[in-house]
């Protein structure tokens, strides 16, 4: 199926995944150690124990995607929600294997494959549903990592998009590029 440019679903997803995986790693970039691993409050996850759990989550469903389920059984997802004496920079790296997992297994599908039935804990999903769960679950993720960063940082924080206030500003300089 010949797709016009920006049309193919999957091209766009690869597009937007990386925004928010870049987006991610922005924040997480302006935080010291400390605040990586803070936790607001006894019920909430540490922007670590998010990049442990995403990178999890990756792994599982992105690892022989069009053939196995994508809850492996070597998966502990509850593990995943602790961190036990885990550096920043292991957890870093487990973050970057979840994400190229993820792009890696986009990157071979084709317009045709979206249809294609796959299954996640046993409950099966066409492979653009699979996509689309893991956009919107990457969203919530990243939100929360970002949110976290901002929290952390307050008048410190970087912007990340478009600064408050420079709207007009902003939109200007893109109607002239």
């Amino acid at each position: 199926m010949e797709m016009k440019t920006g049309t193919n679903p999957i091209e766009s997803a690869l597009r937007i995944l990386r925004q928010y995986k870049t987006l991610a790693e922005k924040g997480m970039e302006q935080v010291t150690d400390e605040e990586f691993f803070r936790t607001p409050e006894p019920e909430s996850n540490s922007i670590a124990v998010i990049v442990k759990h995403v990178s999890g989550n990756l792994l599982s469903r992105w690892t022989n995607f069009l053939t196995t389920d994508g809850e492996k059984e070597w998966r502990d997802r509850d593990s995943e929600f602790e961190l036990d004496e885990m550096e920043r920079s292991e957890l870093m790296q487990m973050w970057d294997r979840g994400w190229q997992s993820l792009f890696s297994s986009l990157k071979v599908l084709r317009p045709e494959d979206l249809g294609k039935i796959i299954t996640i804990r046993t409950e099966p999903h066409s492979v653009l549903e699979a996509v689309n769960r893991t956009l919107t679950h990457m969203s919530y993720h990243v939100g929360q990592i970002v949110l976290l960063a901002k929290m952390f940082k307050s008048s410190q924080w970087q912007t990340l998009t478009i600064p408050r206030k420079k709207s007009r500003e902003f939109n200007e300089k893109m109607s002239k590029a």
